[in-house]
């Protein structure tokens, strides 16, 4: 998929998402892009809040016009190109924690949101990333538990990068993406915990949905709502 092409950029937005959600109702073509420097009303999922401070992260969302399903593979093929953008601009040990979140070792560095409209045929796909943030630059709740790509990469140089590794990802076979997820699956073997109860995550079903293992031996699939890392990796 070719990304960029218009693109729509701000050195300061309240929300790359509610934009490209503007230009989705204005007949944007799909591919439209708007990125921003600074986000002052940056959404994660839930609606919590998403800290882009100026010019040390990336705020990018892109309207795509296709059949999209809900819930679906998206969100996942999305991620596995965030973690491909985030190693090939230097980074080590990128992993995705299901459904939207990309961190590099223990600690977060890039969310993910996707806003579907399926009933009129697309989806803005919102990323951020934090590039350049230090430690004590993230707000105290975050201070530990997030992080940057660091090594002096670029904002234009991230940009490049998503349009790459996601454009292709959006048009890869899913079967494939899914195997390359596999591979970077941060919460598989680990407890993970939810509001109904606890068990040992076990990977992903085609559909995208996480399969959980209970103490007893029953496998439940989540495919909404979020999940806590509640336990240390199980030793193999």
């Amino acid at each position: 998929m070719k990304i960029g092409l218009p693109r729509i950029h701000y050195c300061s937005i309240g929300s790359t998402n509610e934009r490209a959600r503007q230009a989705a109702l204005e007949g944007a073509p799909s591919g439209t892009l708007v990125t921003s420097g600074e986000q002052t009303a940056g959404r994660g999922r839930q609606g919590r809040p998403w800290h882009t401070p100026p010019g040390s992260a990336v705020a990018w969302s892109l309207l795509i016009r296709e059949s999209i399903e809900v819930p679906g593979t998206l969100p996942l093929q999305v991620g596995v190109g965030v973690c491909e953008a985030v190693e090939s601009l230097g980074a080590e040990g990128v992993r995705m924690k299901w459904p939207n979140d990309i961190w590099i070792g223990e600690r977060k560095c890039s969310g993910i949101l996707v806003e579907a409209r399926p009933q009129d045929g697309w989806a803005v796909i919102g990323v951020g990333i934090n590039i350049s943030i230090p430690d004590d630059g993230f707000p105290e709740e975050l201070r530990g538990r997030a992080t940057s790509v660091g090594g002096g990469v670029s904002f234009e140089e991230t940009v490049e990068k998503l349009n790459r590794h996601v454009g292709e990802r959006l048009e890869a076979p899913v079967e494939e993406t899914l195997a390359a997820f596999a591979a970077r699956d941060l919460l598989k073997g680990r407890t993970v915990a939810w509001g109904e109860g606890e068990g040992i995550a076990a990977g992903i079903d085609r559909q995208g949905n996480l399969l959980v293992e209970s103490p007893a031996g029953c496998l439940s699939t989540l495919n909404a709502g979020e999940v806590h890392l509640s336990l240390p990796a199980r030793q193999t």
